[in-house]
């Protein structure tokens, strides 16, 4: 199902925090592409601090899940059908759910039908590797402030379920390093526009930032430059950081090479070995001048 592939206008109207990046709503690939960074750092932070590998249930008479002894309000967000491998929006409320514990989900498709954004707002459609319900609730919670989400799996497929009353540092900033982690997590798996990516990342982090060019300047406690090029229609990223403090050799390259994304090497080097948390070791390639070449 190809919502994006339809001729659509820009959506000038202002909404949420994504509002200032300049993107085109009623464009799902530019949508994801902006709630992105953000809804990884919380489901990072929500992994370790709160779900922690532990049993999970739902309540939702009483509109709650549990993590082990824990209990956290919920709202439900649609659910996966294996069987007609389809996805069913909360907000048809087929099951005849409390309006309470919908609201998340309807405010999706509020956005949705403000944005022209057919994947909100169309009630069931089927599955695929872009439009399933990881994605869907990373756009839901992305819109909103401060829930996580949930997949639950049953025998018939999985239920998805935003949750909130979490730690607040479940939604903290993230440093330098873990933004240069996740930026690479997701440039790596995920098909989306570079550029849209680290703006909508960068702001809801509150970082600073500034452009010159096609180069962005990312102020954290040490500067992060991202240098981009222009394919076709997208923007893809190529950086480097500035100023690296006792940071390991490989990470070191970065303030004179430019690597290209394809290049990435995901390895997981332990923090032990490094003395440094959540690092990564990449496979690079120098890149004197700017590279006109395919990724393949």
């Amino acid at each position: 199902m190809r919502f994006w592939d339809k001729d659509r206008k820009q959506d000038n109207r202002k909404n949420i925090w994504i509002e200032h990046l300049n993107i085109d709503t009623g464009n799902w690939f530019q949508v994801f592409s902006a709630c992105l960074g953000k809804m990884i750092a919380i489901q990072t932070a929500c992994s370790e601090q709160v779900v922690k590998g532990q049993d999970w249930n739902v309540d939702f008479s009483e509109g709650v899940i549990l993590f082990g002894n824990q209990k956290y309000p919920l709202q439900f967000i649609g659910s996966e059908a294996t069987s007609s491998n389809t996805w069913l929006w909360g907000w048809e409320n087929i099951n005849g759910f409390s309006e309470k514990i919908i609201q998340v989900a309807t405010h999706a498709k509020v956005v949705g039908e403000r944005w022209n954004l057919e994947p909100l707002t169309t009630a069931e459609f089927t599955l695929d590797d872009t439009f399933n319900g990881h994605n869907l609730s990373i756009v839901t919670c992305g819109l909103v402030d401060k829930y996580c989400y949930y997949r639950g799996p049953h025998s018939g497929g999985a239920i998805f379920v935003a949750f909130s009353g979490v730690p607040d540092s479940v939604f903290a900033s993230v440093d330098v390093q873990k933004f240069v982690s996740i930026t690479t997590q997701c440039i790596q798996q995920f098909h989306i526009d570079h550029k849209i990516f680290v703006e909508g990342f960068l702001s809801w982090n509150n970082t600073k930032y500034e452009w010159d060019n096609q180069t962005l300047l990312a102020h954290f406690q040490q500067d992060l430059k991202i240098e981009f090029e222009q394919v076709n229609d997208f923007w893809r990223r190529l950086y480097k950081i500035s100023r690296v403090p006792r940071l390991f050799p490989y990470l070191r390259l970065f303030l004179y090479t430019r690597i290209r994304v394809c290049d990435i090497l995901w390895k997981y080097v332990p923090p032990e070995t490094l003395n440094v948390p959540e690092i990564r070791a990449f496979r690079y390639e120098y890149l004197p001048h700017r590279s006109s070449g395919n990724c393949k």
